[in-house]
């Protein structure tokens, strides 16, 4: 497959990446959803709010973040090198404002005074939160109970920014419920209301609205590999849950001559409800709008799921993520909960960087495939900090004494 005119071709005018993406959506929500559509597509050519996504990028968000070198990390696994694109370090802790502020901005053309969401891992309630601020707009925050226990520091940051954080009590109070609830609020308000979903899912245009704005990621990324060495990576990789940091990251690099590797949660282990591997594991369906691969139950409905990453706990995954693998360009993997954890603890012993349990996934492939690899480099998206992850692992496993040494 060419991938040189990728952009222009795909999503099609039906929001379709091959058979996967569209809009299965009620009645009354296809005229909103055109309306966004059409909004979008005047704005994206527009040099003034291409101009102002720059400066808030520049000025508020502290873009680009810097690609780092984990040197004692590399050294311990053995010959090969592993890059960090630095993320975390993005204002809020993780990718998550880089669409936010573009679907404030969008927010605000189109004179809405509201924006709701859902969150899992409360990094992009927390960036939503963020952007209400910063555009002056009311914000609703929809998190599962179980979430919400987990994420406390996140819970916090989001109403302290103003936000309302409304707990979803029904199901296994997780990623996929909060994400039911914020659709009946949307289809109830959608007059005044925008639904920033979080991820590249969703009824079109928001996979392609949020992997544009993420894209940022691997254009920096990749730009700035190639300044520091010369030569681009063998290995591009990041975690996926619905996919946002990851299609941001593999995006730009799809017609380069680099390996692109994402990295779903295989939890406690293959049985149904210990994991959240969609791509690996699920088959065809649609929910949420979007027609993507998911994983389902003996009734071919969503099945349950369970990562210790709030963010990855969702038993789908973006559509383009899905075509993607179907077309060989991109492959997926798994890494359990414990070797996420391993990641976690050596990440932060060995180089002073505490990563999300989310982007730990993608650690823990890199060190798992450097070893395997013992010469070259590995370019990971490190999608998010830890500062929210901290009292959980704390209270599941201590302070890491058991991940003191590479095994």
């Amino acid at each position: 497959m060419d991938f040189s005119k990728y952009l222009k071709e795909y999503p099609d005018k039906d929001g379709k990446f091959g058979s996967y993406g569209g809009a299965y959506l009620p009645e009354e929500l296809v005229p909103a959803m055109k309306e966004i559509e059409q909004a979008y597509l005047t704005i994206c050519h527009s040099s003034q709010f291409i101009n102002e996504l720059r400066r808030i990028r520049k000025e508020f968000q502290g873009r680009p973040t810097p690609v780092y070198h984990c040197e004692r990390l590399s050294r311990m696994i053995g010959n090969c090198q592993i890059y960090l694109k630095r993320e975390d370090l993005n204002h809020s802790g993780a990718h998550k404002l880089n669409h936010c502020m573009g679907e404030g901005l969008l927010a605000k053309f189109m004179g809405k005074k509201r924006i709701i969401a859902e969150t899992g891992a409360g990094q992009h309630g927390v960036a939503l939160a963020t952007a209400a601020a910063f555009f002056g707009l009311e914000c609703t925050i929809y998190m599962g109970e179980v979430d919400i226990a987990k994420q406390a520091p996140n819970v916090a940051r989001m109403r302290v920014l103003g936000a309302n954080v409304v707990p979803v009590s029904r199901g296994l109070k997780t990623l996929k419920e909060a994400v039911d609830a914020a659709f009946e609020d949307y289809l109830a308000n959608y007059k005044e209301t925008i639904y920033c979903i979080g991820s590249v899912v969703g009824p079109h245009p928001f996979p392609m609205m949020v992997r544009d704005f993420q894209m940022v990621v691997g254009v920096e990324a990749r730009e700035q590999f190639q300044e520091m060495m010369g030569f681009l990576p063998d290995v591009v990789t990041a975690c996926v849950g619905g996919g946002s940091n990851s299609i941001g990251m593999f995006v730009p690099f799809l017609n380069d001559p680099v390996e692109i590797v994402g990295v779903e949660p295989l939890g406690r282990g293959k049985k149904m409800g210990d994991h959240a591997a969609s791509m690996t594991y699920g088959s065809e369906g649609v929910m949420h709008g979007f027609n993507s691969i998911m994983l389902k139950d003996e009734k071919g409905e969503p099945a349950p799921v369970y990562s210790i990453a709030s963010g990855l706990d969702y038993p789908s995954v973006g559509p383009e993520h899905a075509f993607l693998h179907d077309s060989g360009r991109v492959k997926y993997e798994v890494a359990t909960d414990e070797e996420a954890v391993d990641a976690f603890f050596k990440l932060s012993r060995y180089e002073g960087i505490i990563p999300a349990l989310e982007s730990s996934h993608a650690v823990a492939y890199a060190m798992r495939r450097a070893k395997e690899m013992n010469t070259g480099s590995i370019l990971v998206n490190l999608s998010g900090r830890g500062d929210k992850d901290l009292d959980y692992v704390i209270e599941k496993y201590g302070y890491g004494e058991k991940y003191k040494d590479f095994k």
